[in-house]
């Protein structure tokens, strides 16, 4: 089935919420990296806090077949499970009790989500998604103020400098995956709903505009945080600063999209648009925020609870291009 990867997968946030109760024997999940239901069962798993092995097989099948899902199987010490997505994760959620259960998602939706116009759930989802990562910075930063300089109890964050670099590319993927998703709105979901309504999207428009000096405004004083001497006054004055400047932006997003949440998305459903028109426009949001949905798509998805990151596979398996949602799929199971 082919080899086994030299180290047990993490999520890639810096700071992952984990409960410490109890230390579960490594999984390994095999599978094609081309499989949905590989990538399904990869993120149930992790939303467990397990230590995962994903083993890459051999299979050449594409998506869409029984025989790819048959192919996918869980191996826990000596227990081997293979089968549906529904068998491995009753599975999984009898296994390993606690955390999120998995059981709900993907093919157990309610009917409000198989009903939910395609635009506004990943919409939704991806405002769920910034929000969590925002929140992990802004906890981030307030930990780094009232530390003021001296070492993480967490050794895996280095000396200052080290973890001041760690926080600036974890900002730098929140910021990029912030600007596609804005860009996603004012090329294809803004347009949709001008066109039945001139001007209705005019106020979310001049928000992303208003918001962007901010920023880009904490990138620039994470670069000055990291030049600083770490315990010095104006050290600690700049993490201050971006503290203050997290807040703010958490504040903002949280309006932002809550707006858009309550006074946009529900007049989707009355455009009427066709099935063709709908996978249409979600095909062109995966185009517009191709870094998103590149390299960013594991830091996208860990950003939401198991059971929405299933719900947002089901979304990128809507897409017609079988060879470029395979492409997604090899960016998260890989």
């Amino acid at each position: 089935m082919g080899n086994c990867l030299g180290k047990s997968e993490k999520l890639t946030a810096e700071i992952v919420p984990h409960d410490g109760a109890k230390v579960y024997p490594i999984v390994r999940l095999y599978g094609s990296p081309k499989s949905i239901l590989a990538a399904y069962i990869r993120f149930a798993l992790l939303h467990k806090s397990v230590s995962l092995d994903f083993v890459p097989s051999n299979e050449t099948e594409r998506f869409g077949g029984s025989d790819a899902e048959d192919a996918v199987t869980l191996q826990v010490g000596s227990e081997v499970v293979s089968g549906s997505r529904d068998t491995l994760l009753r599975f999984i959620d009898a296994r390993f009790p606690g955390g999120t259960s998995s059981a709900s998602g993907g093919r157990g939706r309610g009917r409000e989500d198989e009903t939910t116009p395609l635009l506004a759930s990943v919409t939704r989802l991806q405002h769920k998604s910034v929000l969590w990562h925002v929140e992990r910075m802004v906890k981030w930063a307030e930990d780094l103020t009232t530390r003021g300089g001296k070492k993480a109890v967490d050794p895996s964050m280095g000396s200052p400098i080290m973890e001041i670099r760690k926080f600036a590319r974890s900002y730098s993927e929140l910021l990029e995956l912030m600007m596609e998703h804005a860009q996603m709105e004012e090329t294809v979901l803004f347009p949709i709903f001008d066109k039945a309504d001139r001007g209705l999207s005019k106020a979310a428009k001049e928000e992303h505009a208003r918001d962007l000096p901010l920023m880009n405004g904490i990138k620039e004083v994470i670069k000055s945080v990291g030049v600083l001497n770490s315990g010095s006054p104006d050290y600690r004055e700049a993490l201050y600063s971006l503290s203050s400047r997290l807040k703010s932006l958490q504040g903002k997003c949280k309006q932002h999209f809550r707006e858009e949440e309550v006074e946009l998305l529900p007049l989707m459903e009355a455009l009427e648009l066709s099935k063709e028109q709908e996978v249409s426009a979600l095909e062109q949001c995966f185009d517009v925020m191709q870094e998103t949905h590149g390299r960013l798509l594991k830091f996208l998805l860990e950003g939401l609870p198991a059971h929405d990151a299933m719900k947002y596979l089901d979304l990128i398996s809507k897409c017609r291009d079988k060879e470029r949602m395979e492409s997604m799929l090899q960016m998260i199971v890989k």
